[in-house]
């Protein structure tokens, strides 16, 4: 590596973020400026470790010492080169993913990880301000042609590689803009728009052809798309929520959290479809029910939109500061994180289970709920300690179960598995010519892992179509 005491010179450090008061006034992104210097020396920190087991916590197996030695040289062409080798938007993961790979960095063994997230949103980022990410216009065309269905991490990374190899891709987008999940799921806070934005036009300059506003299935029928490509990618997302079917689930002011989420983002991008009732927090005491991700986002929204009270609630039981024993270095480490929502205000309950949904006159006033223990692997409730928290809107995060299977996959008759996901061998779907990736065939995941999964399935399709 280029120091190869870095690592004992320099600790990790990251960028400042505004204050509280400041950013929750907004939806933008709320880092403040890092000087370039200080990412060299974040980069420094990048051991010689021999075997780096940060390539595969990294479902894309990002090249993440090579990138490292490059950015610490200040030689941002060659970071950017060996990034992009291995992953279609490093923009997007440099700003939302959990860093799996930091997880499994040998240095946080014992001391704190390299930022590796934080170097590759600079090397993303360099590559825009140096003018290395431009155009990448095919030279010869196959005249195949390719429907990607869902344009998401995992739609576009598939439609980017399958348009690089000269195929003609057109991508279906049943909402009114292209992005998926990255557009009308993750909060402005964390990832705005305009940096999507930037990647789907960039995308088109390429050749991509993007067609908004279709829901296959229903404005065109999987019989018409088959007779007009010869290989068709399905990317829509596992998009059906796990509900609560408790007592009071009725009431007015209960919400799967995604329809919370994506009627803020285009409130923030003037998206907003007035005929849809809007749901509001704020003056409310709100519950979110479920502790991950999702979750967190709906926080962040609700002290944005001037909540009364944020309580955010799990089944599961609180998770240790520190790795346990059974959960040793390379593993993900299941400890208790705290997001820059949390950070925000929010009071955080575990080992909570929701019984019922308790209002007056068709509204929601109140959530009953009991704390539960976990006994030979069985969750028990205890008993005497049920009682109601005051709540005007609950906002369910509790997952998602499967893709959509009204419309399309219906009308393509594909197989599924045991959870309701596309079934797959290769990517390959029980249909002829149609493939599946992301989500939809692996289930809830990463936008890590749907870039990866798209990735892989171009590599199929591209491989079916050359015979």
């Amino acid at each position: 590596m280029g120091k190869a005491t870095g690592f004992l010179e320099y600790n990790r450090e990251l960028p400042e973020k505004m204050d509280v008061a400041e950013r929750v006034q907004e939806y933008k992104e709320l880092y403040l400026p890092f000087a370039e210097e200080k990412t060299n020396e974040q980069a420094a920190r990048c051991m010689d470790c021999g075997v780096p087991f940060c390539h595969s916590g990294c479902p894309l197996g990002n090249k993440i010492p090579d990138f490292n030695d490059a950015v610490y040289h200040q030689d941002w062409e060659e970071a950017y080169t060996i990034l992009k080798s291995t992953n279609n938007f490093p923009e997007f993961t440099g700003r939302i993913c959990p860093a799996p790979c930091e997880g499994s960095c040998v240095l946080g063994i014992n001391h704190p990880p390299v930022a590796i997230e934080h170097i590759e949103k600079s090397i993303a980022e360099k590559g825009f301000e140096l003018g290395l990410e431009k155009p990448r216009i095919p030279g010869v065309r196959t005249e195949h042609k390719i429907a990607v269905i869902g344009s998401g991490p995992a739609g576009l990374a598939a439609a980017d590689l399958l348009n690089q190899a000269g195929h003609l891709v057109t991508v279906f987008e049943r909402d009114s803009k292209p992005g998926g999940l990255l557009r009308f799921g993750i909060p402005d806070f964390k990832l705005e728009k305009w940096v999507v934005e930037r990647r789907v036009d960039l995308l088109t300059e390429e050749g991509i052809l993007f067609k908004t506003d279709t829901e296959i299935g229903v404005d065109i029928k999987a019989n018409e798309l088959d007779k007009q490509f010869d290989a068709i990618v399905l990317c829509g997302g596992s998009t059906i929520p796990r509900d609560l079917k408790i007592k009071g689930r009725k009431l007015d002011g209960i919400h799967f959290a995604m329809d919370f989420l994506s009627q803020q983002n285009r409130e923030v991008s003037n998206l907003s479809q007035i005929d849809k009732q809007r749901i509001f927090a704020t003056d409310k005491n709100v519950i979110v029910i479920g502790g991950g991700d999702t979750g967190s986002d709906c926080v962040g929204t609700s002290n944005r939109q001037g909540a009364k009270s944020i309580t955010q609630i799990e089944i599961m039981v609180k998770p240790p500061l520190e790795r346990a024993k059974s959960n040793p270095w390379p593993e993900w480490p299941m400890i208790l994180r705290t997001s820059t929502s949390h950070e925000e205000g929010c009071e955080r309950e575990w080992a909570l289970m929701t019984k019922e949904f308790i209002g007056s006159k068709g509204k929601l006033t109140g959530l009953k709920v009991v704390e539960v223990a976990f006994k030979e692997g069985k969750m028990v409730e205890r008993e005497g300690s049920e009682h109601v928290l005051p709540c005007e809107l609950a906002l369910i995060a509790a997952g998602f179960l499967h893709p959509q299977k009204e419309g399309l996959l219906e009308q393509l008759k594909i197989e599924q598995d045991d959870r309701g996901n596309v079934n797959t061998t290769n990517f390959k779907t029980s249909s002829k010519k149609v493939f599946a990736a992301g989500d939809m065939r692996r289930g809830q995941s990463l936008v890590v892992w749907a870039i990866a999964e798209g990735r892989k399935a171009a590599e199929a399709v591209d491989a079916y179509l050359k015979g």
